[in-house]
C-alpha cells in the first residue's frame, strides 16, 4: 500500500501546487491514499469549506489539522459536515469535530488517520499521549493500516510520540514546523517515524511566509 502524506499546505501557492500535480502524482507513483494537512490553506490561517472541497476534488481523501484549524468561523460548521476534515483528537471533547478517521484506500483496504496535537511551545490542551491511544482503541479494530499526524512544535515531544506508539500504528508523521527533517526511520516494532514532512508552499520565503513581512516581525516586533 502507497500513502502520500503531503505535509502543511500554505496559502494559494500551496494550493496551486496541489492543482498542478496532486493528480499526476497519484497516477505515477501508483498512490492508494492521500492524507493532508491543511491548516494554512487559507492565505496561512485555516481552512475554509471551499478550498477544502476543492483539495478533496483534487484528490486528497483525509485532511487533518493543528492549531490554526479554527482561524476562519467558517471551519467550526465545516469540520461538523465533513468527516474527512480531522481537529486534534486532544482538544476538549466539547469541540466540534473528530480527531479520527477510517479511510477506504484506492484498493479498499481500510486506513485510520489519527490527529493530535503537542503542547510543548503549543496551546496548552489535553494531554495527547493518552489521546491518541483512546482513539487507536476506537478504530483499531476497523483499520488495517494506522497513521497519526502529530501536530507539534518540538523535536524531543515528537520523538517521545514515536517511541510510544512504536508498535500501535503503522506510521507517526509530524507536523507544524514547514521544516522538513531527514530522520526518516523504522522503529524497533515496525512503526515508521518522521519528525516532520515540511510544508507545502513557496520556496522563497520563511516558512511560507512573504520574507520581508516575516524579516520585519524578526528585526521590529511587530506582527507580520
Amino acid at each position: 500500500m502507497r500513502i502520500l502524506f503531503i505535509g502543511d499546505i500554505v496559502g494559494r501557492p500551496g494550493r496551486e501546487l496541489m492543482r498542478r500535480g496532486l493528480s499526476a502524482l497519484i497516477d505515477y507513483h501508483h498512490v492508494d491514499l492521500v492524507v493532508a494537512n491543511v491548516e494554512n490553506a487559507a492565505a496561512g490561517f485555516g481552512i475554509t469549506r471551499e478550498i477544502g472541497d476543492e483539495l478533496l476534488a483534487w484528490g486528497v481523501d483525509v485532511m487533518t489539522s493543528g492549531n490554526h484549524v479554527w482561524d476562519r468561523k467558517e471551519a467550526v460548521t465545516y469540520i461538523g459536515a465533513e468527516s474527512r476534515l480531522l481537529r486534534p483528537a486532544n482538544y476538549p471533547s466539547a469541540v466540534p469535530g473528530r480527531g479520527s478517521y477510517v479511510a477506504r484506500s484506492r484498493q479498499g483496504h481500510s486506513v485510520g488517520v489519527i490527529n493530535v496535537m503537542g503542547r510543548v511551545f503549543m496551546l496548552d490542551i489535553d494531554d495527547p499521549f493518552t489521546a491518541v491511544l483512546r482513539e487507536i482503541e476506537a478504530i483499531g479494530q476497523r483499520a488495517r493500516v494506522i497513521l497519526v499526524d502529530f501536530h507539534a512544535e518540538a523535536t524531543s515531544e515528537k520523538v517521545a510520540m514515536g517511541w510510544h506508539l512504536d508498535g500501535k500504528v503503522s506510521a507517526v508523521i509530524g507536523t507544524h514546523t514547514h521544516v522538513q527533517t531527514a530522520d526518516e526511520r523504522l522503529l524497533p516494532k515496525g512503526t515508521a517515524y518522521l519528525t516532520d514532512v515540511g510544508m507545502t508552499g513557496p520556496h522563497d520565503s520563511i516558512i511560507g511566509v512573504e520574507i520581508d513581512a516575516a524579516l520585519g516581525r524578526f528585526l521590529n516586533a511587530m506582527p507580520a
